[in-house]
């Protein structure tokens, strides 16, 4: 028999240090993650969460005007919890700057973060904000100061993208290109041609007919202020990617109970599953329960029957709307069902929709009473 997927029991354990809450844009990800970090400082537990949420929903929630890139204390109010609770949002340029200060020299670190092509790529680069994530994941690992961290993975349509943050932003910086772009200035004036040849000056002359020769010519000199600080930045994402595989860490796949988040859900699953991630399971949010076993053919006969009679009009549209949720639990029922068919071991939670948006803490804490299985 399927085991349902106990927060409780997760949260409880002193080996799990970090929780990861991934999944599509829309689910309630990022309310999912505080309420985990909630519940868990109300169990015992001292812990940040790290959004990756702008939309400062999360702030709100917890009772802060702003977050930043640093955690922020929250002062609990309303219930007293048992250890601690610490908020952020990551600034993916302030993080990125903090990595160039860590893995180069004063004078280097200078040269890279007053460079044009630098202050484009830290803010907009194909992967940045997955990467900084994942950095700011290791950096609050290696601080200790928290003995659980759960983290707001960033909104995207694709499982691959946080996972392959690292290996594709080391491949960038690290690849073809920018090897010609380092190749003159590795050479040394015109020993450029004895080097790369014609074809790098061939090469040269479209790239910066195409992007302008400004924007080559900072791009070069960045890379080469880069350069000696790939080793670093290549160990750093190895680090955090063995941190993610680690029995401390485990996914919570997030998803609504509709067709494309619990498809998405489903390839998040079996991406997890190819990299040896440790899943805990799923959370499926929002789903609507019936209250009472009355089933909606019935519901709906009882109401034509009280309509015709002219007794009791207000029953009789109760009736109606109660077989209108027992046809949108049925739907969502098959939904999961389809899931949990393809995917037999991965255990479950439902949460039941909240009547109205969550938008303090005794929101998220009855969020993550319902994680838990409580009502």
């Amino acid at each position: 028999m399927r085991r349902a997927l106990s927060l409780d029991r997760l949260i409880d354990d002193p080996d799990t240090h970090v929780i990861v809450c991934c999944g599509s844009g829309g689910v309630g990800k990022t309310t999912t993650a505080a309420a985990i970090a909630v519940r868990a400082a109300e169990r015992g537990r001292k812990t940040v969460v790290l959004t990756i949420d702008p939309a400062r929903r999360l702030a709100q929630a917890l009772g802060l005007r702003e977050l930043g890139n640093t955690p922020r204390t929250v002062d609990v109010d309303g219930f007293t919890p048992a250890g601690e609770l610490s908020a952020m949002m990551l600034d993916m340029r302030r993080t990125f700057d903090d990595m160039v200060l860590a893995h180069a020299g004063e004078e280097r670190a200078r040269e890279v973060l007053a460079n044009p092509f630098y202050k484009t790529i830290s803010t907009s680069f194909s992967g940045t904000q997955e990467y900084m994530a994942m950095e700011k994941l290791g950096q609050l690992a290696a601080e200790g100061t928290w003995d659980l961290i759960v983290v707001d993975t960033p909104p995207s349509r694709s499982a691959l993208d946080f996972l392959d943050a690292p290996q594709r932003m080391s491949s960038a910086l690290d690849g073809r290109m920018i090897k010609l772009l380092t190749g003159p200035a590795r050479a040394g004036g015109w020993g450029v041609r004895k080097v790369v040849g014609a074809g790098f000056m061939l090469f040269a002359r479209a790239v910066s007919a195409i992007v302008g020769g400004q924007l080559l010519a900072d791009a070069s000199a960045f890379v080469q202020a880069f350069d000696g600080m790939f080793g670093g930045f290549r160990e750093r994402a190895r680090k955090t990617y063995e941190l993610l595989r680690s029995g401390g860490t485990a996914f919570v796949v997030i998803a609504a109970p509709e067709p494309d988040a619990l498809r998405e859900a489903s390839y998040f699953v079996e991406r997890l599953s190819a990299e040896s991630m440790p899943l805990s399971g799923l959370v499926v949010n929002r789903t609507h329960p019936v209250l009472t076993k009355l089933s909606g053919p019935n519901a709906l006969a009882a109401a034509d029957k009280l309509e015709r009679s002219g007794d009791a009009p207000l029953a009789a549209a109760v009736l109606r709307l109660h077989a209108d949720r027992v046809a949108v639990a049925e739907r969502e029922g098959r939904l999961v069902a389809r899931f949990t068919k393809a995917h037999p071991t991965v255990s479950v939670v439902k949460v039941p929709a909240m009547p109205s948006d969550v938008h303090d803490l005794d929101g998220l804490r009855r969020i993550g009473e319902r994680l838990s299985g409580a009502r």
